[in-house]
């Protein structure tokens, strides 16, 4: 891989980033109005008291003024503080991180997993019931919002059987520490990684189906069969192989997306990620905890973004010269 390929993605990526900066700001401050009118609404507040939290929160002078205030404070790496707890927004991104980055992370490797596997089953016996089962399948849960399915979930094994716990990350009455801990934080964690291993289950199986499908056609597995190799040979070394190329790139694309696209789901297991944040600092609302998710999510995607520019060139070097 060229450093002039290398280069064009990062510069790329880096241009894209300044341009979110820059969004962030007038979109939440400009499109948004006045915040401390929408923080401070139906309170009777003076002129005194309005430009005094003005000043606090850093929102008095023009807007020339607070966009010049806002980039070096961003270089800095300092979000602001929050309006709700008062502290550091960076500190409550960090805290609230983990949580997030724990129930995405272990979603997608089982949703990643178990779809390929039925991608390639369905795409290696075309036409049978395995196939027409499998995409079935796959297309209801792909077709499903995540909100719902997650309450079905949590209607079904959480209320009604009452098998899982229902919100949380650790029971409030508990104070259980290490494994057992451990094992407390998995089984909360369980619905909410079903809802998103099911919701995104679907994407991965019809992925990998077709680039198998279409990697079946080439003659190089035409020759590998001449040759006496046995099927399952031929599938695993040689047509499989090559049909991950689009999956491991979707994996990389995917992650940027389902780290801030879990909202939802976050919000109805109460999750205490990024999600749940979005969704506390929306009803503040919290306008420099807002700003930092927002270009928390957006640096998230474009970075997983790069990574799958990055990392499909080393697999397919025909990338690099286009």
């Amino acid at each position: 891989m060229s450093a002039r390929f290398v280069g064009r993605k990062l510069a790329g990526a880096f241009v894209t980033l300044l341009f979110v900066v820059c969004f962030n700001f007038f979109l939440f401050r400009v499109v948004e109005g006045d915040p401390v009118a929408n923080l401070f609404r139906g309170r009777n507040l003076t002129v005194e008291q309005r430009d005094e939290l003005r000043r606090q929160f850093g929102l008095d002078g023009s807007q020339a003024i607070q966009f010049v205030r806002y980039v070096e404070q961003t270089a800095k790496l300092n979000l602001g503080r929050s309006y709700t707890s008062n502290e550091p927004v960076v500190s409550e991104i960090r805290r609230r991180a983990w949580p997030t980055i724990a129930l995405v992370g272990i979603s997608t490797l089982l949703s990643t997993v178990f779809g390929v596997l039925i991608g390639i089953a369905a795409a290696w016996k075309r036409g049978s019931f395995t196939d027409y089962a499998g995409t079935t399948v796959t297309m209801a849960t792909y077709s499903m919002p995540d909100f719902w399915l997650g309450m079905l979930l949590l209607i079904t094994f959480g209320v009604t059987l009452g098998w899982f716990p229902i919100g949380g990350i650790t029971d409030p009455n508990s104070g259980a520490t290490g494994i057992v801990k451990l094992l407390d934080q998995g089984r909360h964690m369980f619905l909410p990684a079903l809802t998103l291993t099911v919701a995104y289950l679907g994407e991965y199986a019809l992925v990998m189906r077709s680039s198998l499908l279409d990697t079946m056609r080439e003659d190089y597995l035409t020759l590998a069969r001449a040759k006496g190799l046995r099927d399952t040979l031929v599938r695993n070394r040689h047509a499989v192989p090559n049909a991950l190329l689009p999956v491991v790139t979707l994996i990389a694309i995917n992650f940027g997306f389902v780290l801030s696209g879990a909202i939802a789901v976050e919000t109805i297991f109460s999750w205490p990620g990024l999600g749940l944040a979005t969704y506390e600092a929306l009803n503040g609302p919290d306008l420099p905890m807002l700003q930092g998710l927002f270009l928390v999510f957006s640096a998230a995607v474009i970075f997983f973004n790069l990574v799958a520019d990055l990392l499909y060139a080393y697999l397919d070097p025909r990338v690099r010269t286009s």
